[in-house]
């Protein structure tokens, strides 16, 4: 059977944190697939956590980017995918086939998938940095003041 990238490069944005472009590209053996939707869940429920005791739980500051980092590092996935040529393409993941085959080819959706993986993988990246480094620096400052009290 042989893979898409235009196919390859969208799951890896939509469904990525759950490896579901690993799955369609390595089968359900790959280990790294069933892995990603470990620090997926742990970003969800981090997120539960400031829901439930509000932005000053630290232990939601922590869990909280991995679902970012998660999310980001699929959209990097998905350009990389989008962006291999049709012959490296081939021969990685068909390689049976021509390395000229349809399947490795660019269109307008793979360039799609790129745009979006860009946007929203960048916004995703800068708000977990952004959240991470305000937590952790707010926690610094309230230390701080109570040491000098």
């Amino acid at each position: 059977m042989t893979k898409n990238k235009t196919l390859a490069a969208w799951l890896a944005f939509l469904g990525g944190p759950l490896g579901l472009h690993r799955f369609y590209l390595r089968g359900l053996g790959d280990l790294l697939g069933w892995a990603l939707p470990i620090p997926t869940a742990l970003g969800i429920y981090g997120i539960q956590r400031v829901q439930q005791f509000g932005q000053d739980d630290k232990l939601s500051w922590l869990l909280v980017p991995l679902l970012g980092f998660t999310i980001a590092g699929c959209a990097l996935t998905a350009i990389v995918y989008g962006l291999m040529d049709r012959q490296k393409w081939n021969a990685r993941f068909n390689p049976g086939a021509d390395a000229e085959a349809a399947p490795g080819a660019t269109s307008w959706l793979t360039i799609g998938a790129i745009v979006v993986s860009l946007m929203v993988g960048t916004a995703v990246l800068m708000a977990s940095i952004a959240f991470s480094f305000q937590r952790y620096f707010e926690l610094q400052v309230e230390e701080g003041r109570r040491i000098s009290q």
